[in-house]
């Protein structure tokens, strides 16, 4: 693995003054910052294999983020098994002083949940320390004085955090084909729902997408989705679709676009801005180029990529090739290979 990210990568440092002025792009928007940085070396968009640096480098990286944002599927865990070292990485982290948050488009299980599986998996976690899309979805609604019922395509992830604030749904379950399901008719739809919302259902059928689109039908109804991943990581040779794979389906068919609040977009940086982060001092850490990295990038993180969830090692031939962006400043194949480098 190591010699294969060796052609990949180049071992050198973009150099910036003390004093920077930087871009930061986030979503649609632009600012310049004049920061005042503790390091005076940094990666930027070199795919640089950490595995490859220095001691000195290494410990100057370590040094040059005060903020950890990890996602969990493919970068922490695979369904019920952490990804070996990566919680002692994590741990470690905080045994620096960094905070850590968890960022994950995963919305299947409330914050306390997630957190509950976190620390049996032997990371040090809270829930407040969780930012799943289900949470998301309940902060949007609740912060805009939604008071209207929600059609939700998804699992009692979002459900509960739903009914945390106060907002009444419907829709989760199994919704079966009939063999007269085109006769449906208006009686068949609640005229108190005011947003549909979209995320993962493992559930979903035929009738669920005629409500979805039916309900937003009407120009008022909200659409909004948790996030548009194309899969989830892979443990074998059987893909799972993700609930990109939902989403675009109801955008079709309802000829709607949904507000997507989970990773890359602009709505998880709103978020986390009001914890007081510092962009330039934040490394976010993922699996995926189009989600994490896309993420990181946009709102002027540090990013670390690696490779045992949906970027494999041939993905990241292609992508350092072509100079595919969003590219990630660091990479290593596993992040559990963090503590090899500072032992």
């Amino acid at each position: 693995m190591i010699c294969m990210l060796s052609q990949l990568t180049r071992s050198y440092f973009y150099r910036y003054p003390t004093y920077v002025t930087r871009r930061l792009y986030c979503g649609n928007k632009r600012r310049e910052d004049v920061e005042r940085t503790s390091t005076n070396k940094m990666f930027k968009s070199a795919v640089h294999n950490l595995e490859e640096s220095s001691k000195e480098q290494i410990q100057e990286f370590l040094n040059s983020f005060d903020t950890v944002l990890s996602d969990c599927d493919g970068v922490l865990w695979i369904n019920n098994n952490a990804i070996p070292g990566s919680a002692d990485v994590i741990n470690y982290f905080r045994k620096l002083g960094k905070r850590v948050f968890y960022v994950t488009n995963n919305s299947t299980k409330v914050r306390a949940d997630f957190a509950f599986k976190a620390q049996e998996l032997g990371f040090i976690a809270e829930p407040e320390e969780i930012l799943s899309t289900a949470y998301l979805v309940a902060h949007y609604l609740k912060g805009i004085g939604f008071k209207k019922k929600v059609y939700l395509i998804g699992s009692n992830g979002v459900g509960d955090e739903l009914k945390a604030v106060g907002i009444r749904h419907i829709g989760i379950g199994p919704d079966q084909v009939k063999a007269d399901f085109k006769s449906m008719t208006q009686s068949d739809l609640d005229p108190e729902v005011g947003a549909v919302v979209v995320g993962f259902d493992e559930h979903v059928s035929y009738p669920k997408f005629m409500k979805a689109a039916s309900y937003l039908a009407n120009d008022e109804c909200l659409f909004v989705a948790t996030n548009t991943d194309e899969r989830f990581p892979k443990s074998s040779t059987i893909i799972v679709p993700g609930t990109g794979t939902l989403v675009r389906a109801v955008e079709t068919c309802s000829e709607r676009k949904a507000l997507v609040l989970g990773k890359p977009n602009d709505y998880v940086r709103k978020f986390l801005e009001s914890f007081g982060l510092d962009p330039a001092r934040t490394l976010m850490i993922g699996d995926r180029c189009n989600t994490d990295i896309e993420f990181g990038v946009r709102c002027g993180f540090q990013t670390l990529l690696v490779l045992t969830g949906v970027t494999s090692t041939k993905d990241l031939v292609k992508i350092r090739s072509e100079q595919k962006e969003p590219l990630p400043d660091v990479v290593l194949p596993k992040l559990g290979n963090l503590l090899n480098l500072v032992s």
